[in-house]
C-alpha cells in the first residue's frame, strides 16, 4: 500500500508495481512471481526507521475517540444488540465479543447494564495488536496501484477485458470494475450468466482488495487453460476490488493505520457511513447503529451513499448476474443469507444451493460455512440485498486470519498472509464460477 522506507534496490528487482512502472506489455511478472515478490517483501529486513514504531502508532491514534473493548455476550441476540449500541464486533468467542466503540456510545452501555470485561484506548490497543507497520506492508495495493494493475490487465488482454467505472465516490474517485467477457465490453448488456467479485466495502480490510485483484491476474494468465477458456466464453465476469477507495486511502494516508472502516461522508459531528449497513435490506434495523459516530452507522437513509448506490445501479442494470462474493476480513468464514434476520431464507431449494456452494468453497479454503445471522444479525448488508432484490447467490467471505494475537484485532496481519490467502481463494472463486451457469443445480449435490 504505502512504499515508505523500503529498499529501492529491492523493489527495482521485485517491484509489485511492475505493471505501473513499465509498459504493461513488457512486464515479466507471472502470477507466481508476483506472489513470491509479495512474500519476499514481507520476509526482507526493513530499512531502519528514523523513529520508533510504537511512538509513531501512538501518535497516529493519540486523539482517536474510540476504544477497543471486550464485552460479555453468549448469544447471537446479545451480539446483535451490542451492534445496535454502536459496537463494531470484530472477534467472537462463546462467552464474549471484542471490537471497536466510540467514546460517545459508552454511556449507553452503562444504562443498558452491559458487562464490559475490559477496555482500552484504541491507540494503546493498536500498539500491542500491530504485527507489521505500514512500511512493511508495501506489498498491498493502494488505489493507484490497483488501477494500474487493472489497466495493465486490460491492455494485455484487450480482446476479452474491459475496464470501466460504475460510479464515483464521496471524494470523486472512480469505482473501477474489470470485466472479462469474450463477446461484450464495458457496459454492453450480456445474456451470459454473470459473477461478481467485490472487495473493500470496509476501508481497513486491505486483504479483501488483494484476493479479487489477484484472482483477475490468475484468470487472465491462465486464459488458455481449458476450464478458464470455457468460463471466458460462457460467463460474464466482473471484478471490483475496491468499493470504498476513499476510506481505504484515508486509512493509510499518514503512513500509520487509522483503523478506519467507513466511507468519507461528512455527518453531523462525525464522519463516515458503514457501506455494508447502507443497502436497502431491512435498513437500519437489527445489528446497525443510527449514531453517526459509530463504526456501524447505517447512514441517514438506505442507499444514501454514492458507493452503495453505484453497486445498486450496477446490479439492477444486469439481470444476468447469478453469483457474487463480497470479500471482508477477518475470521475465516463463508457466510450466506440471511444476515439481517435470524430466520432461514424461505425458499428451501435456494437454501440448499447456498449451503452446498458455501460448504464446497469452505472445503477449498479451510474456512467455516454458516448462515450469516448465526453469528449476529446485521441489516443493510449487500449480500442480503443482492439475493432479495436480484436473486443473486451472494456470499460474504471473512478472510484470514482466523483470530487475533492474545485478544488483539488483525485487520493488519502483514504481507505474509497474502500468498496463501490468494491461492486458497482462487480455488474457491473457481468453484463459484463452476456453479454460476446454473447455480440451482447445486441443490442436488
Amino acid at each position: 500500500m504505502i512504499r515508505l522506507l523500503l529498499s529501492l534496490t529491492f523493489f527495482a528487482s521485485l517491484s509489485l508495481n511492475a505493471f505501473a512502472s513499465e509498459a504493461p506489455e513488457k512486464s515479466s511478472l507471472s502470477f507466481n512471481q508476483l506472489l513470491r515478490s509479495m512474500s519476499a517483501a514481507y520476509e526482507a529486513p526493513p530499512v531502519p526507521n528514523v523513529e520508533e514504531p510504537v511512538p509513531a502508532i501512538e501518535k497516529a491514534l493519540e486523539n482517536d475517540p474510540r476504544f477497543w473493548i471486550t464485552v460479555a455476550a453468549a448469544t447471537k441476540e446479545e451480539r446483535t444488540r451490542l451492534l445496535e449500541l454502536g459496537l463494531s464486533i470484530e472477534e467472537v468467542t462463546p462467552t464474549a465479543v471484542s471490537g471497536i466503540i466510540h467514546r460517545d456510545s459508552l454511556p449507553a452501555f452503562e444504562t443498558k447494564s452491559v458487562n464490559v470485561i475490559s477496555r482500552m484506548p484504541l491507540s494503546q490497543f493498536a500498539v500491542s495488536a500491530f504485527k507489521d507497520f505500514p512500511s512493511q506492508d508495501a506489498a498491498y495495493h493502494n488505489y493507484r496501484e490497483m488501477y494500474d494493475r487493472l489497466k495493465a490487465l486490460e491492455t494485455a488482454n484487450s480482446d476479452i477485458v474491459s475496464l470501466f467505472s460504475i460510479g464515483k465516490t464521496v471524494e470523486n474517485r472512480e469505482i473501477w470494475t474489470l470485466r472479462i467477457n469474450s463477446s461484450a465490453k464495458g457496459t454492453k448488456p450480456s445474456s451470459k450468466p454473470g459473477a461478481v467479485f467485490q472487495g473493500a466495502h470496509h476501508a481497513r480490510e486491505h486483504l479483501s482488495v488483494e484476493v479479487p485483484l489477484l484472482f483477475a491476474v490468475w484468470l487472465l494468465e491462465n486464459r488458455n487453460n481449458a476450464e478458464v477458456k470455457k468460463f471466458i466464453t460462457t460467463l460474464d465476469i466482473y471484478i471490483q476490488p475496491m468499493i470504498n477507495p476513499d476510506g481505504a486511502e484515508y486509512d493509510i494516508s499518514t503512513g500509520k493505520y487509522k483503523w478506519w472502516r467507513k466511507n468519507m461522508s461528512v455527518n453531523s459531528g462525525s464522519q463516515g457511513v458503514d457501506l455494508n449497513r447502507n443497502y436497502d435490506s431491512w435498513w437500519c434495523q437489527a445489528g446497525a447503529s443510527n449514531s453517526p459516530w459509530a463504526d456501524t452507522y447505517c447512514g441517514p437513509a438506505a442507499f444514501s451513499e454514492p458507493e452503495s448506490r453505484a453497486v445498486r445501479d450496477f446490479v439492477k442494470a444486469r439481470p444476468n448476474l447469478k453469483t457474487m462474493i463480497s470479500y471482508h476480513t477477518y475470521g475465516e468464514l463463508i457466510l450466506y443469507p440471511w444476515g439481517g434476520k435470524y430466520e432461514d431464507i424461505p425458499d428451501q431449494n435456494d437454501l440448499k444451493v447456498f449451503k452446498n456452494i458455501a460448504q464446497g468453497m469452505a472445503r477449498l479454503t479451510g474456512y467455516t460455512a454458516q448462515k450469516s445471522s448465526d453469528l449476529y444479525a446485521a441489516t443493510g448488508d449487500s449480500c442480503d440485498w443482492a439475493y432479495a432484490e436480484a436473486g443473486i447467490f451472494a456470499f460474504t467471505f471473512e478472510l484470514t486470519p482466523k483470530g487475533g494475537w492474545g485478544g488483539g484485532g488483525t485487520f493488519y496481519p502483514g504481507a505474509g498472509v497474502i500468498e496463501k490467502s490468494v491461492r486458497d481463494n482462487v480455488q474457491a472463486a473457481l468453484y463459484l464460477l463452476r456453479n454460476t451457469g446454473d447455480p440451482r443445480k447445486a441443490a442436488a449435490e
